[in-house]
């Protein structure tokens, strides 16, 4: 079971988040300057899109932070890659662990690395994040689908699957992206717990504590298979947190098996290369 957000609710608070760039569609409450006065650009930017409403094919869209269970299951998303310094390592991990993980993938680092995750995603899940981390809420509707779209041929291409969620960069929302995520049937998933990455820089050990000590049931886990040197802190600790969090009873699933309970009673185990 999930916790989606109506359209009014969303649309609501990414004319809100204009004001400021926060992580999320609710990280800041200034307003921005000519809500109430001068009417916002209506075919991109932070805008509700209201001269697209005709495009709309359902009465809202999932914006999903975690899914509301008392089940003892989470799942790890990485986003941004895939990457030739990190995501063999991540994949490596998960393998090992026979941990399932949800992917978001910049399309054109997918172009560029195919061959890193081909044959090596099976029992993990892909979501698109763009073609190349683009502030999706800056763009019109039809740039954000033509991005989205581009992205979301060549996952299907390498991957064999067609993407269902979408997860914009930065976590940016704006009215035109859940316009076009509504049009391409998907789904928007954000987070509930993210790595610390400059915090922990340097201690891996206080990573794996914070992760295993904070996540509750039902927690979207936000890190990066793709980055600079800060973002390892997430791979040198993962064996930890997963074995930590397994001590706790937790169990693991992609971000679609948790919204659907399918990771429920067991966690299905990646299937490696293919």
């Amino acid at each position: 079971m999930g916790v989606p957000v109506s359209r009014r609710g969303v649309l609501r608070g990414a004319l809100l988040a204009a004001g400021g760039a926060g992580a999320g569609v609710f990280g800041t409450t200034v307003l921005p300057r000519w809500f109430g006065w001068d009417q916002p650009p209506v075919t991109g930017g932070y805008a509700a899109a209201a001269d697209n409403l005709d495009a709309v094919a359902h009465p809202e869209v999932p914006v999903r932070y975690y899914v509301q269970t008392t089940e003892p299951v989470v799942a790890f998303t990485f986003d941004d890659g895939p990457g030739p310094q990190w995501t063999p390592m991540v994949l490596d991990i998960l393998e090992r662990e026979r941990v399932p993980a949800t992917f978001f993938m910049v399309g054109r680092q997918l172009a560029a690395h195919a061959d890193l995750v081909r044959g090596r995603l099976a029992g993990h899940e892909v979501g698109n994040h763009s073609w190349g981390h683009e502030d999706l809420a800056t763009l019109d509707l039809a740039q954000i689908r033509a991005n989205l779209g581009r992205t979301h041929e060549m996952i299907r291409d390498v991957t064999g699957q067609a993407p269902t969620l979408l997860r914009p960069p930065f976590g940016h929302l704006g009215g035109s992206t859940l316009l076009a995520a509504d049009a391409m049937g998907y789904d928007v998933v954000l987070w509930s717990y993210a790595m610390h990455e400059r915090r922990y820089r340097d201690d891996p050990g206080a990573q794996v504590r914070d992760v295993v000590d904070n996540v509750r049931p039902g927690a979207i886990i936000l890190a990066h298979d793709l980055g600079d040197e800060r973002r390892l802190v997430t791979i040198r600790g993962l064996s930890a947190m997963i074995a930590g969090l397994r001590a706790r009873g937790f169990r693991f699933a992609t971000v679609s098996q948790l919204v659907s309970g399918a990771a429920a009673p067991g966690t299905p185990p990646p299937g490696g290369r293919s």
